[in-house]
């Protein structure tokens, strides 16, 4: 039995498209002990199988520029900017961030105060970096009768996708492509009604694009408000 129930919920994601380094100092001061942490944070975007990952956090201090116990708190702070990105809040892959130096203050600095510093830090470095919206991008395959090969690729076509491969399989003809899985909403009702219900297809996550100018246009406007974003400085 073949159903649709609506249209899936596509896993967007964000990423960077350059290095760039970012210096961030944390500082509030309102009677009593005060704030303090002063961070530099390298971001790099990952390429390859590390580019699918999410992300990763390394770290270069030299002379206890920033003392061991509170580098866990840039850490987190990195991270929960991570987990909903800048642009829509979406999780971002892809990203290397390393903390490169610091400072601290024997009296005002705490986890805190450095979780506060990295936040700020990874906000101003996703935006530095050049963030960018990804989407998931599916190897789709269709097996249709020869007749209705011309109208399986033009619809593919028509869903933004891109046909990689024709072959044979029996009397049958295959069409390979990728496509954007946010055009694949309804495929089921659509191919069955090009092919008279004579064709069948299979779908599997190939690889995270980058969304379209236009498109991710649509995607900001509609998200809009989703990143959390606070005013720490």
């Amino acid at each position: 039995v073949e159903c649709d129930i609506g249209p899936p919920q596509v896993a967007y994601r964000e990423a960077i498209s350059r290095p760039c380094e970012i210096e961030h100092t944390h500082k509030k001061q309102s009677g009593g002990s005060g704030q303090f942490a002063k961070i530099k944070v390298k971001f790099e975007p990952l390429d390859g199988e590390e580019g699918a990952s999410g992300f990763e956090f390394a770290q270069e201090i030299k002379g206890g520029a920033v003392p061991k116990e509170y580098i866990p708190g840039v850490a987190k702070g990195l991270e929960s900017v991570m987990t909903n990105g800048v642009l829509a809040g979406f999780p971002v892959i892809g990203c290397k961030a390393t903390l490169l130096d610091g400072a601290f203050h024997d009296v005002d600095s705490s986890v805190m105060a450095f979780e506060i510093a990295g936040r700020a830090a990874a906000r101003k470095g996703l935006r530095e970096a050049g963030a960018k919206l990804m989407e998931p991008n599916m190897k789709v395959e269709v097996t249709t009768p020869e007749e209705s090969m011309g109208e399986v690729i033009g619809d593919i076509n028509s869903r933004r996708g891109m046909v990689a491969e024709l072959a044979d399989r029996g009397n049958m003809k295959v069409v390979r492509a990728k496509v954007p899985l946010a055009n694949m909403f309804q495929y089921v009702s659509s191919l069955r009604s090009l092919t008279k219900g004579r064709a069948s297809y299979s779908m599997e996550l190939d690889s995270y694009e980058v969304v379209p100018p236009n498109v991710e246009k649509e995607l900001l406007a509609k998200y809009k408000g989703n990143t959390g974003e606070d005013e720490d400085d």
